[in-house]
């Protein structure tokens, strides 16, 4: 008997609850208020519509060896993913779920699965190999593709203390040097480099399912 996949919205739950005990009280109601702002603040205005040109820069592989989007694609259609990094562990249960639930359906359609991140391609490669991704783990120093989506922002200031408390400073992971992160955002571009679909989420506890994702590339992808 097959069973079903645990959607990214449990893993996240009981991500959550297994903070519960873990963090200090203060700690966790810096990040639940920070929560409730990027709720109420809601995805931004402007953000890069459909049927306009997927922008490209100068990323990192994994390795630290120079490529782009253009590149990584290699002609083909492709889900790109846009993750905070790899010490987020949101992100973990959702690029472990895009691997095992999307790139067989993906690799049948040969549309590409790729990530993205503004950390250092040391932080690329950490987030591959611990969770045996089996698709490109990009950086993007500086946030380019991503300021040019219109999905960069930046913890609140409750929130860079609450990280500070656990021992994380973006800056240091970062490979622009700043606290500058992206939005979860899944993006579907077509073969000829054109968004054709974008999800935002705001609050980055909230992720795009597999299978909304497989629904866009059916819908969007000729």
């Amino acid at each position: 008997m097959t069973t079903a996949p645990t959607p990214i919205a449990d893993e996240a739950a009981a991500v959550m609850a297994g903070q519960v005990g873990q963090l200090p009280d203060e700690i966790r109601a810096a990040f639940t208020d920070e929560q409730a702002e990027l709720d109420a603040v809601g995805v931004p205005a402007d953000v890069a519509a459909p049927g306009s040109p997927m922008p490209d820069a100068a990323l990192l592989d994994a390795h630290g060896q120079p490529t782009t989007l253009t590149q990584a694609r290699d002609g083909r259609p492709a889900v790109v993913v846009f993750y905070r990094g790899a010490w987020c562990p949101f992100c973990n249960a959702a690029l472990r779920t895009y691997d095992r639930e999307l790139t067989g359906a993906l690799g049948e359609r040969d549309v590409a699965l790729i990530a993205v991140s503004p950390q250092k391609p040391d932080g690329s490669l950490t987030m591959q190999e611990s969770n045996a991704l089996s698709y490109p783990v990009l950086s993007d120093p500086g946030n380019r593709i991503g300021t040019a989506l219109g999905i960069v922002t930046r913890p609140s200031d409750g929130a860079r203390h609450a990280q500070a408390a656990l021992g994380l400073d973006l800056r240091e992971v970062n490979a622009d040097g700043t606290h500058d992160v992206v939005m979860p955002t899944v993006a579907v571009v077509d073969a000829a480099g054109v968004l054709r679909w974008l999800d935002v989420h705001p609050n980055y506890t909230t992720r795009t399912e597999p299978g909304e994702i497989l629904t866009a590339v059916a819908t969007h992808l000729p």
